[in-house]
């Protein structure tokens, strides 16, 4: 499977991007010395990890499933393949490109829009930044962080005020999210904002009929008909039930996350840690590779896993070996099975996203 000009530079820069937040997460700790650690630690405890990673994407694709369901029944598997292939492509590429590819790959194979499917991903992206929020607000509250910690990482400096001020800038921006998502929602709000759209040829009259027409035909018709086609993936917030499952399925996805990060914590040295511990360092790697993302978020995990772990008081050896090993438990077999349903359902990654939202070769 070659890939586009395009692609091979966005790897690239993706990939110096990783190599400088590699070498600022591990630049106090000899190689040779993580090398050693590596070797010291029990891999006993990264098959049940792996197992767990596995049924958190269960949770996530039972979810999609619910989110998808207003328009029709789609069975697990069909779901289950374009949810993995594109987690896997945002471990090779940059820029969340997954995030793009699964609805095009859902509108191929199931005759799903586009615009639904992507506002599907878009849902899924604000229960889990609402889930990670709640979970952030608890953790700050009752996780045992040194109040008066200061941890020196680069050009930054994290501490539990820090960590305070995260919680309510995220909590700023999902009010946001909410906000437009109840708006493309609500028939009346979206029925006013298209209003609004088609009265914009008008203002172009004055500039010539032709320019009425284009942007009738180019702009405000196709605008129009994407947010009732984004609509339908979001109709699942009008009903409470679908609402609250989406909530516990995003609730036990992280929970089972945060299970995973402990596993593999009993068999690495110098960790110590509870599990409650070890939920606090998820949410804040989660909050390091929600910056401008690097193919599998090399670096900026290891970048964010150091610098939780030092409000623990782990020093940087235990901290960069257990964060590496288990970023690889992370990541590892969400590739492996990307690249299965890759095979199976026989999507080229040769295939760029058309206008319409389709997969087209390149």
């Amino acid at each position: 499977m070659a890939m586009s000009s395009k692609s091979a530079i966005s790897l690239l820069i993706g990939g110096a991007v990783s190599l400088v937040a590699l070498y600022w997460a591990f630049r106090h700790v000899p190689l040779h010395e993580l090398a050693t650690y590596l070797q010291s630690m029990n891999y006993a405890w990264i098959a049940p990890a792996v197992v767990i990673v596995v049924l958190s994407f269960v949770l996530r694709v039972i979810r999609w499933q619910v989110l998808l369901s207003a328009s029709g029944r789609i069975p697990f598997w069909h779901v289950f393949h374009p949810l993995m292939i594109g987690f896997m492509v945002n471990c090779v590429l940059p820029g969340r490109v997954g995030e793009l590819v699964r609805p095009a790959i859902l509108s191929q194979k199931n005759k799903i829009p586009y615009p639904t499917g992507l506002a599907t991903v878009v849902a899924e992206r604000i229960y889990d930044t609402l889930t990670l929020l709640a979970l952030l607000m608890a953790v700050v509250v009752w996780a045992p962080i040194n109040p008066d910690a200061r941890v020196q990482f680069g050009a930054y400096r994290l501490s539990a005020d820090m960590l305070r001020l995260t919680a309510q800038s995220v909590a700023a921006l999902s009010a946001v999210l909410v906000l437009g998502t109840v708006m493309l929602s609500s028939d009346r709000l979206r029925g006013w904002i298209q209003g609004l759209i088609g009265k914009i040829p008008g203002v172009l009259r004055r500039w010539g009929k032709q320019w009425e027409y284009r942007c009738q035909r180019w702009f405000a018709d196709p605008l129009s008909r994407a947010l009732d086609t984004a609509a339908n993936g979001l109709a699942t917030i009008k009903d409470p039930r679908k609402v609250l499952t989406c909530i516990a399925l995003s609730l036990g996805n992280w929970l089972l996350l945060g299970l995973s990060y402990y596993l593999v914590a009993l068999g690495a040295p110098g960790i110590g840690l509870s599990y409650f511990d070890l939920l606090t360092v998820m949410i804040i790697i989660c909050f390091f590779i929600a910056l401008p993302s690097v193919p599998g978020y090399w670096g900026l995990w290891e970048a964010g896993g150091v610098f939780a772990l030092a409000l623990f008081g782990v020093s940087a050896q235990p901290a960069a070996g257990y964060t590496l090993a288990n970023h690889g438990v992370q990541v590892i077999p969400v590739m492996i099975i990307g690249f299965c349903s890759l095979w199976i359902t026989g999507v080229s990654l040769k295939m760029g996203i058309s206008g319409d939202g389709s997969l087209a070769r390149q």
